[in-house]
């Protein structure tokens, strides 16, 4: 077990306990997601939420405090803790209960459960649960990272040979006019429409390998996938800098334009 102290000790023990928290979650999501019909509502900033939102909220925090006793946690769902408590914290949990919750709306499946931890503002350690696909990925830098289905567990390491013609990924809900003109920079290519957090995955599984995202996302969108393709091998770099997609460094959630690559593909 790790606490605030020992976060260099995480273990793949620890990891796949995360994995179960992230299922726990996923299994409320679904319970709501079977329904005929469920309540949408809106918050401030026109977001949707739904009870799933909630409901997968309750379990990982529960399960957090439980297991990783001392480690804070920021949610998407109980996102008003101040800038002044946070920036005092080296190691936190930061989790999105329901990323893509439009596609949860629209029954495309394309959803996932992303809880990650941030150490000295680095994504160090992420878990990605698909509940629909039955699908985990998961990682820590100084372990590895790997994706199970079905209850096999494969290592993620991108694609086997690099692609002539790149697979670019982007999302489903969200189109900037900035991605027209990298596109068109970038060359020849071949685009595939994704949505939530997925996309980050199918870098690290060798699906995709480039998704340079030109619009706003924050932080809790991004940490867990990030830390799980970086963990394979990849890479989350800023636009403008290129210097790494860090997190908790000021006030505002909001992430930076980035661009992230499969491992192995030079952008």
């Amino acid at each position: 077990m790790i606490d605030k102290t020992t976060v260099a000790t995480l273990t793949k023990q620890d990891l796949l306990a995360v994995v179960q928290i992230a299922k726990a979650a996923g299994d409320a999501i679904m319970t709501i997601y079977g329904q005929e019909d469920f309540s949408v509502s809106h918050k401030g900033d026109d977001s949707p939420v739904t009870a799933a939102d909630l409901a997968a909220h309750s379990v990982i925090v529960a399960s957090l405090a439980e297991r990783f006793v001392g480690i804070p946690v920021m949610s998407e769902e109980a996102a008003e803790i101040s800038w002044d408590e946070r920036s005092q914290w080296d190691t936190y949990w930061l989790i999105d209960p329901l990323d893509g919750t439009k596609e949860f709306i629209k029954r495309n499946g394309e959803f996932t459960v992303n809880i990650a931890l941030i150490h000295q503002g680095v994504a160090l350690a992420g878990v990605v649960y698909a509940p629909v696909l039955g699908t985990y990925y998961y990682g820590a830098k100084h372990l590895g990272a790997w994706r199970q289905k079905a209850g096999l567990e494969s290592p993620l390491m991108g694609a086997s040979h690099p692609r002539q013609i790149p697979i670019v990924v982007g999302s489903r809900s969200h189109l900037s006019p900035d991605i027209a003109e990298y596109l068109q920079r970038l060359g020849a290519h071949e685009m595939l429409s994704v949505g939530s957090s997925l996309k980050f995955c199918m870098l690290a599984e060798g699906a995709a390998d480039l998704y340079p995202r030109l619009g706003p996302t924050s932080e809790w969108d991004t940490a867990a996938a990030q830390a799980v393709l970086e963990s394979a091998g990849g890479s989350v770099v800023c636009y403008d800098s290129g210097l790494p997609l860090t997190y908790n460094q000021k006030p505002a959630i909001l992430n930076p334009y980035f661009i992230a690559t499969a491992p192995g593909w030079v952008a």
